[in-house]
């Protein structure tokens, strides 16, 4: 029986994105959630909290960079022509104030196409956007970045910078993030440009209080995907019984996210049709957060079909900025 097939006899609910991705998930050995269910509209809330912490440096780094180095980013961007921009998975779009900023300082205005899942995070991001930049035309899309650039048109005489900034890289699998990249190289033009930002490998005793935070955060940005489960599912999860846990796993260079079960219980999804038992201790998946190499970055560029133009860092290296130009 084939996939369709298959999807064809679930319930309903389980034929949606949401449900499928539990359905699955969940019913697996070993359990998994994919990272993209944290972000309904409290999971991005959550998550812009994330951002402000003080243990989490990837968002204060990476803004530090295009502080200091803007202008010369979009600058080798353009070249001699003039830059419209897309953001994948733009969220609030908090950092890309200072490359909009560095746009208008060089072509006077720019238009600029945020993408993201969050209707909510895209709104105050027009917001406030529109509101300290009126040189700036944004068209934000409500659409999950994965599935491809293609309703976006390129102006006349512009080229495309298409930024994939925040590490939201790390969250894929090695195959993945290939695909993804490969992805997003066929439908640019040539001389069309890539900003990857990339969380780079760094010592276990900055990475794990990023990613398990002395507030409790991140801690309830985990649960919260169950609370997601729970309203959009009619699932009885009990966030008493379960702990969030993040982990170093050196030998694949990423931080794991996992939703530890407290207690041996059961937990029923009647949305699914599905009763899920968990054994004390056993855990849910929910995030892969990789880290990276420079080395390692240029040859999955390379592997993708761009050409590594120019890369910027901090002044500790946590963090770097890659432009990838189509030749």
């Amino acid at each position: 029986m084939n996939a369709l097939s298959l999807l064809s006899r679930l319930p309903e609910a389980a034929q949606t994105p949401l449900g499928a991705e539990v359905y699955f998930g969940l019913t697996k050995i070993h359990k998994t959630l994919s990272p993209w269910l944290f972000y309904d509209d409290e999971g991005s809330r959550l998550f812009e909290r994330i951002t402000e912490l003080d243990e989490y440096y990837p968002t204060r780094t990476e803004r530090d960079i295009f502080a200091e180095y803007g202008d010369d980013i979009l600058e080798a961007a353009a070249g001699d022509f003039r830059l419209q921009m897309i953001e994948l998975g733009a969220g609030t779009a908090t950092k890309t104030g200072l490359l909009l900023e560095a746009a208008v300082r060089r072509q006077g205005s720019v238009l600029y196409e945020p993408m993201d899942v969050s209707s909510t995070a895209l709104e105050e991001a027009t917001i406030r956007i529109e509101e300290r930049l009126p040189q700036v035309t944004v068209l934000p899309r409500v659409a999950d970045y994965t599935d491809g650039l293609s309703a976006s048109a390129q102006e006349e005489g512009h080229r495309r910078l298409v930024l994939y900034i925040g590490s939201s890289m790390g969250n894929f699998e090695p195959d993945d993030r290939l695909q993804l990249l490969k992805d997003i190289r066929r439908q640019l033009s040539e001389g069309d440009t890539l900003l990857l930002g990339v969380d780079l490998v760094k010592p276990e005793s900055v990475l794990i209080p990023a990613y398990d935070d002395s507030s409790g955060i991140t801690a309830e940005f985990n649960l919260n995907v169950l609370r997601r489960i729970n309203r959009e599912l009619g699932a009885n999860f009990n966030l008493d019984c379960f702990v969030h846990r993040a982990v170093w796993n050196r030998a694949e260079s990423r931080i794991e996210m996992h939703l530890e079960s407290t207690v041996a219980q059961q937990v029923s999804i009647p949305g699914l049709e599905i009763e899920v038992r968990f054994r004390d201790g056993e855990t849910i998946h929910t995030e892969n957060s990789y880290k990276f190499t420079p080395t390692g970055v240029l040859d999955l560029l390379a592997k993708s079909g761009f050409h590594s133009e120019k890369r910027w860092y901090d002044e500790r290296k946590w963090f770097g900025v890659f432009l990838a130009v189509v030749p």
